[in-house]
């Protein structure tokens, strides 16, 4: 095994990449659904030509693919490496002001944008594990996008030491940047055939160190709800809002358990996450998670019987209840391919921190890329508080994640 040194750039990369508004929309049916993520892709693109990366290039869809050709005489198997461009549409991510505090030695972080935000310590306990360390965040006004700029900052950084470095063997490497990963639609128009790779890895995990091969499994469920609307100065015994109606289905939601602010390890949830229209017609969406695929069908089931029980009171209103797949739980495929985690942990210990293999209340683009005929688990990142503006990351941990990165393309090929 070599003695590797290193000499990083990541955090440049990411104070570079966290300034450029990314976030997706929702509620847009275009791809990417903000053009603006093609921003970020351009620059990534020329950045990778810089380094000599020649097939780099953005598709029309956002997607940024790119190759580190192989420099060893094995039938290496090709790895890909994917993070995500866009940032959530949770919290704003327009004006983004980075903040370095460096030589952290403990306490709550007061954020000088909104001194009302301060990121402490017993919300944060894994703050007590970065004594020493440069923590970074965002001023108080926005989020910060380490989620996901950090894992595009930490490829990039990998793929710049592989290239300085043709000493060091790998098979090829290929590099996917996805745009809309936060809506759901992260993998929707990536090309399996150009990508090319047999196995893969998301770096959008949190905690230092951590490897996650399993994910809740999702799904999305619309309930349209059609109400009788009359004059409001002669409605009596005519008028069934669908504003009420929609109001007294939300309300008749348990509230002690099976939401996400009730839950916690492998307990799924239903969630309202919108809630639109008129006295005609209302739109109710809900996210639905479990890591099993029964457990969803389940909560749906009870989510249909909640919105039948309401709308007996109101034979004037009918409603639909539909249910969109998103993902499924990667770890069905991972345990197929038991060498694909095994390399990543091992990877992790080279870099010199403790691994650790937990399971995401979250899904990535790896959960459905994993369907899709590209194993695909989750490496840590760094990034912490995400989809708030109290999201942090440390230098330190950033490092550690290209180190990861570039070890695991060594081990790839050491095994071929």
């Amino acid at each position: 095994m070599a003695d590797l040194k290193f000499k990083h750039g990541v955090t440049e990369r990411f104070l570079r990449y966290v300034k450029i508004d990314t976030q997706s929309d929702p509620d847009s049916n275009t791809c990417p659904s903000t053009p603006k993520q093609k921003n970020l892709g351009k620059i990534l693109v020329q950045e990778l030509l810089d380094m000599g990366i020649a097939d780099a290039h953005l598709d029309e869809f956002g997607y940024v693919y790119a190759t580190v050709p192989s420099n060893s005489q094995k039938r290496v198997p090709v790895i890909c490496f994917c993070s995500h461009m866009d940032t959530s549409p949770d919290c704003t991510g327009e004006g983004v002001d980075p903040q370095v505090h460096r030589n952290y030695q403990g306490g709550d972080l007061v954020l000088p944008g909104d001194k009302t935000q301060v990121i402490k310590v017993s919300d944060h306990p894994e703050l007590m594990n970065q004594i020493g360390n440069d923590i970074v965040t965002t001023d108080g006004r926005t989020l910060l996008g380490a989620d996901n700029k950090a894992g595009l900052a930490e490829i990039m950084d990998a793929a710049q030491y592989l290239t300085d470095h043709p000493e060091i063997k790998h098979g090829a490497i290929r590099i996917l940047f996805t745009p809309d990963e936060e809506i759901g639609r992260g993998v929707d128009k990536v090309d399996m055939k150009k990508l090319g790779a047999d196995y893969g890895y998301t770096i959008d995990g949190e905690t230092r160190g951590h490897i996650e091969d399993e994910t809740f499994s999702a799904d999305m469920v619309t309930v349209e709800v059609y109400g009788f609307s009359t004059h409001p100065g002669f409605a009596k015994g005519k008028m069934q809002s669908a504003v009420k109606i929609a109001s007294q289905i939300i309300g008749s939601l348990p509230r002690d358990k099976q939401s996400p602010e009730t839950t916690e390890k492998r307990e799924g949830f239903f969630h309202p996450v919108s809630m639109s229209g008129t006295i005609e017609k209302m739109t109710l969406k809900f996210i639905i998670r479990d890591f099993r695929t029964e457990g969803l069908i389940l909560l749906e089931e009870q989510l249909k019987a909640i919105v039948i029980k309401v709308l007996r009171f109101y034979p004037r209103a009918s409603y639909d209840f539909k249910v969109t797949e998103q993902y499924r739980n990667m770890k069905v495929v991972l345990d197929e391919h038991p060498q694909v985690v095994r390399y990543a942990i091992e990877a992790v210990g080279r870099a010199g921190i403790k691994p650790h293999c937990s399971s995401i209340r979250g899904g990535t683009d790896g959960s459905r890329l994993s369907f899709m005929g590209l194993p695909c688990p989750n490496i840590f990142a760094g990034e912490h508080a995400f989809h708030s503006k109290q999201e942090w990351i440390s230098v330190q941990d950033m490092e550690k994640a290209a180190e990861t990165i570039v070890h695991l393309s060594m081990i790839w090929e050491e095994r071929a």
